[in-house]
């Protein structure tokens, strides 16, 4: 029965009850399962250790034609073989313990969430099986075989499944639901069938790309339209956390395999240094992953991740121009002393550094505009106006004329829909008698 005075029903946003929990029986046997998935991943990832520990030295051993000559070329870089594999292996490691790390403190904080437990489970499956330890323990027993492709295939279904899913739980738009379906329906040949034609594993590797492509394509275009119609504030704010540590670590990644592949590797021992290097670029890059998942899904005081991604562009452009200019400037300052003196000289190195350092501070003004003109244009804009208006709080005395700026600034930032001034009469009277 209506009555004059009942307050009309509005619609709930799609997404207000998002963050759902779990109760009773459906939230302990959530948790048993979660648990015991993530304690068999880890106790096989930590029994494959040593058998990947072998795989890395047989490797290289082979490739540098027997173990003397890997050692020979490692005594001269003042490293032995055990040291350089043992180093390789810790590489994998701290990236899996931060990501098991961080998997237990989402449990810790957040096990009555499905979202929350989704993701622990996924960071502690993706930890264990990109490495490869989990794969060697196939050699031992063909039970360890299959235990390894069910972890596998979990890993593969899960890591796309959270872009229809993050941050909600839910799937939206609703057909990701149906590409959902497919997904799973094709890991199912990965792990009861890995020698049949269904495996895309198996697959030429262009259509195994593009099938991959295809579906990460589509949880970028779900994340799209979660992002622009239906998330809330704060789930923006930890959409912007997730696609930062993927974009991070995936751009690094991409970015050092394009530099590995121009550098001259002819000498042995230069392939060595390198391997050393891209392995320790890789695993620092891999961190940001676990890191940007803890601060989304915890979302307690999120911070402000657009700052962070302004920091990003301007100091990523910077770091890769100066690099450019630096190099750029030894190869012609080397050229141009050759030609003139028909030697090389140190003066290039030294010249190259002077210029660098004089073109700091310049040059990250220039990019830092730039990217606040470009990227940021309305808070660019709105810092704009801040400055001109202090300026004339310095040069302008008559507070009629104030209070018209004032109000103006304010609707210019802030944007609201209704802007009003009103002073005491005695403050106003007060500061005319001051003026």
């Amino acid at each position: 029965m209506k009555t004059p005075f009942a307050k009309p029903r509005l619609p709930a946003p799609p997404e207000t009850s998002a963050y759902t929990t779990l109760h009773g029986r459906r939230l302990t046997i959530t948790r048993a399962v979660c648990v015991a998935v993530a304690l068999l991943t880890v106790t096989l990832f930590v029994a494959g250790l040593p058998l990947l520990y072998d795989w890395f030295r047989t490797l290289y051993i082979h490739d540098f034609g027997g173990r003397d000559a890997l050692s020979a070329h490692l005594a001269q870089l003042g490293l032995s073989v055990d040291f350089f594999i043992a180093y390789l292996l810790l590489l994998g490691i701290i990236p899996a313990v931060a990501y098991f790390a961080v998997a237990a403190i989402i449990f810790w904080r957040k096990s009555d969430e499905p979202m929350a437990l989704f993701t622990a489970l996924l960071l502690v499956l993706f930890a264990a099986t990109i490495w490869g330890s989990t794969k060697e323990l196939g050699e031992i027993h063909p039970i360890l075989e299959w235990l390894s492709r069910v972890l596998e295939a979990l890993s593969f279904a899960l890591l796309f499944l959270f872009f229809y899913l993050f941050p909600s739980g839910r799937f939206v738009p609703r057909w990701t639901r149906w590409l959902a379906g497919v997904l799973i329906a094709v890991t199912v040949p990965m792990v009861l069938f890995p020698a049949s034609p269904l495996n895309i594993e198996r697959w030429p590797i262009l259509a195994y790309v593009l099938v991959l492509l295809g579906w990460l394509l589509a949880g970028v275009c779900a994340q799209v339209y979660r992002y622009l119609r239906v998330s809330s504030p704060t789930q923006r704010q930890q959409t912007k956390w997730v696609l930062f540590g993927y974009t991070a670590a995936l751009g690094g990644y991409l970015g050092w395999i394009s530099f590995y592949a121009i550098l001259p590797l002819a000498r042995p021992g230069s392939r060595l240094v390198a391997d050393m290097i891209g392995a320790t670029v890789t695993s620092g890059l891999m961190l940001i992953i676990p890191l940007s998942f803890g601060v989304a899904i915890l979302r307690y005081r999120l911070y402000d991740i657009d700052v962070v991604i302004n920091r990003t562009l301007v100091y990523g452009s910077l770091t890769a121009t100066l690099v450019a200019l630096y190099f750029g400037g030894i190869v012609v300052l080397q050229r141009l002393f050759v030609l003139l003196t028909g030697e090389q000289s140190t003066l290039a190195i030294v010249a190259s550094t002077l210029l660098i350092a004089a073109l700091f501070s310049p040059l990250r003004r220039r990019i830092q505009a730039f990217i606040d003109r470009r990227f940021y244009r309305r808070k660019y804009d709105t810092r704009k106006t801040l400055e001109a208006f202090s300026a004339k709080l310095r040069n302008d005395s008559d507070l009629d004329v104030l209070s018209d700026d004032l109000v103006s600034v304010v609707r210019e930032t802030m944007q609201p829909a209704h802007v009003s001034l009103w002073l005491r009469p005695e403050t106003a009277q007060e500061s005319k008698q001051l003026a």
